[in-house]
């Protein structure tokens, strides 16, 4: 069984997500939750599946490309298996990610729910239409002649005077241009803003409710919505000096809980070190859960095998997908020149499932022939090192430094960066929670005990 070049590299893509209901995906998926210390998505699943008349409220979080999307999509397909009907979508489709707030939340968690039930019908949504009567006219008051075309679905137009319109196409039709406008949305958000409460309440009784009733006359457990991309929204400060990610999951957190379905959010890692984590845990009901790095190596330096394992069949999964975990092996020399350049891929990824990708993605392009070339891969990772290393500063370079002795990390300001920008990288293992700088960076001879003139002994 020979593999094409091309196809590795299009099974390699860093930017594709392994979606858990597709075959072809299951085959190259791996299950790390042994070495990262828990199965977060089982623990969410049963707290979701044992409080099936109670609404729920789950973080997630992890660093950006760790695989929380391809676990949340794990969890989808799982809680679909236990007769849950599941809202899964990628926020930064419907939201602005630079610019957020709790009504935006609201109407695109509303409009993506009123989708998924268009099989279902409702009562008129009374409030509900009120409140985005309103939104509505600020549009009006915009835009003069916007209308959107869809087959099989009459004319919709801004001008609703006499028209009905089904919820999901008048929500649908505001996010889109609150996300596209600025302006726009500033003025929406200032209307619905102080309606929040309002804002909820019709959510919950006129749509939720209702609806969560009709799915459960069709035998169905519940509902749960999977809010996935909020960790990535921007850490700007919004006008009156609160960070965009303090102001939604703090300041407005207890809102985000109060949906009458079960609920998952992502949520920026950086919060986690942030000196407003122990009010943000007091918002929610369950403490946040965390996807951490697949460790390559233990604090001690030393090599942990069963992740280093797992991680190289990670990489061998998407050249063989149909292929048992040892004949893997047996063909790994196929695709890499020697066992230890495959070794040398997984410990400086530092178990990061997408980073590793960032690097052999890049590798396959440059040699376009099997095996691929350690000194390639040597190149690439200079490469990668000198760009990520220029936009370092004196001051966090001494942090790196402190990260890469201690294995430990304080809750300030300079570590959110380093976390935010996967400078630094979590890791769980049997209980033990430890931090380590991204190893592309730790070969830095700026790292080194003297080797740079910003270090402060």
């Amino acid at each position: 069984m020979t593999i094409n070049i091309k196809d590795f590299y299009k099974a390699t893509n860093p930017a594709r997500t392994l979606v858990a209901r597709n075959v072809e995906d299951q085959k190259c998926y791996i299950d790390f939750s042994e070495v990262r210390g828990e199965d977060i998505i089982s623990t969410i699943k049963d707290h979701i599946d044992w409080n099936t008349d109670e609404p729920t409220c789950n973080l997630f979080t992890g660093h950006i490309g760790c695989g929380k999307s391809t676990e949340l999509l794990r969890l989808q397909v799982e809680l679909e298996a236990a007769d849950f009907h599941v809202v899964y979508f990628e926020s930064s489709e419907d939201l602005e990610i630079t610019d957020i707030d709790i009504a935006d939340v609201f109407l695109a968690i509303a409009s993506r729910i009123s989708k998924s039930l268009d099989t279902i019908v409702l009562e008129e949504p009374k409030k509900f239409q009120e409140l985005l009567q309103g939104a509505w006219n600020i549009l009006n008051s915009e835009v003069t002649t916007v209308k959107a075309k869809i087959p099989g679905v009459p004319e919709v137009g801004v001008n609703l005077d006499g028209q009905k319109l089904s919820l999901s196409l008048g929500i649908g039709e505001i996010t889109t241009k609150m996300k596209s406008d600025s302006t726009l949305r500033a003025k929406i958000n200032k209307y619905l803003g102080p309606q929040k409460t309002n804002l909820l309440q019709a959510i919950n009784q006129e749509l939720l409710e209702p609806a969560i009733a009709k799915l459960k006359q069709q035998g169905k457990n519940g509902l749960v919505v999977i809010v996935d991309n909020l960790d990535r929204i921007d850490n700007s400060v919004k006008a009156w000096g609160r960070t965009q990610q303090e102001y939604i999951f703090v300041d407005q957190g207890e809102y985000l809980t109060k949906l009458n379905c079960h609920v998952i959010y992502t949520m920026p890692l950086a919060l986690k070190f942030s000196n407003e984590y122990g009010t943000l845990t007091q918002r929610f009901p369950e403490e946040p859960k965390i996807l951490p790095m697949v460790p390559v190596k233990r604090s001690d330096g030393s090599v942990h095998e069963q992740g280093l394992e797992l991680m190289k069949q990670m990489i061998l999964a998407r050249a063989f997908p149909n292929l048992s975990p040892e004949e893997r092996l047996n063909k790994l020399t196929e695709i890499f020149d020697t066992p230890e350049t495959l070794d040398r891929l997984c410990q400086i990824s530092g178990g990061h499932v997408r980073d590793i990708l960032r690097l052999l993605n890049p590798w396959i392009m440059k040699d376009k022939k099997f095996p691929l070339q350690s000194k390639t891969l040597e190149q690439i990772i200079r490469e990668r090192r000198n760009e990520m290393s220029l936009p370092i500063s004196a001051g966090e370079w001494e942090l790196l430094r402190h990260v890469k002795q201690t294995k430990h990390v304080n809750d300030d300001q300079g570590y959110q960066k380093l976390i935010r920008s996967r400078f630094v990288f979590e890791y769980r293992d049997q209980g033990e929670l430890w931090f380590d700088v991204n190893p592309i960076l730790a070969e830095s001879e700026k790292l080194s005990e003297s080797g740079y003139p910003g270090f402060k002994d």
